[in-house]
């Protein structure tokens, strides 16, 4: 899991092609990084490439990311 604040690079999308699709529209791409901004049980909140995106729980779990040293 990752952190408030923590910064992450998107690996990998673990759904279909209208998951990876409607990710993409929004600026989620593997290499993108991404920031957690807000985590409070409800949906997550993450800045990406100075746009702040609400994703729910479900879709939350099927982005892989890796940690930005």
């Amino acid at each position: 899991m990752s952190s408030l604040g923590e910064k992450v690079i998107l690996e990998k999308i673990e759904g279909g092609v209208g998951l990876n699709n409607r990710l993409s529209s929004l600026g989620l791409t593997p290499g993108t990084e991404l920031c957690i901004i807000q985590d409070t049980g409800g949906p997550l909140l993450v800045s990406v490439r100075d746009s702040r995106i609400a994703l729910g729980r479900g879709v939350a779990h099927k982005i892989m990311v890796s940690h930005k040293f």
